[in-house]
């Protein structure tokens, strides 16, 4: 079952990686990090993704005040992990939690245009391009 658990002393060096090719489209874990500290007032949460007692992949999220929404920033499977669902899981089970905390109503997240694999996945999950484009970043948003 999947799970998160806030990122601690305990768990941040933890080696979770993708494919080279992938590193193009997501942040590696320091970043993601580094991210969650520059966030820190907005609520930034960053977590490790579990299934049962198994590390595979990470995932944060801030409070984006200026649109009313949460905002899903950064996601990634391990490579090791990859193709099994858990990343379907893993953004659900987050969604609840957005929900569940109940500040917004919207998730906002972006991916990098050529990621067909997080295009696909948002999509699946009912995520829709809103429009804006940054750069080559495409916008996406959910209704909670």
């Amino acid at each position: 079952m999947i799970h998160f658990e806030e990122v601690n002393r305990d768990n941040w060096r933890l080696e979770l990686k993708v494919l080279e090719e992938q590193k193009k489209y997501v942040s590696d874990s320091l970043s993601i990090l580094a991210r969650a500290y520059a966030y820190r007032d907005s609520r930034s949460k960053a977590f490790v993704i579990y299934e049962e007692q198994l590390p595979v992949g990470m995932v944060m999220y801030y409070d984006c005040d200026a649109l009313s929404a949460y905002n899903l920033s950064q996601f990634f499977i391990d490579y090791r992990y990859q193709r099994r669902g858990y990343g379907l899981k893993a953004v659900k089970k987050m969604l609840e939690l957005m929900q569940a905390d109940g500040k917004y109503k919207k998730v906002i997240l972006c991916y990098i245009d050529g990621d067909t694999a997080a295009q696909k996945l948002y999509e699946q999950l009912g995520f829709a391009p809103n429009g804006v484009r940054d750069g080559n970043e495409i916008v996406m948003e959910k209704s909670l």
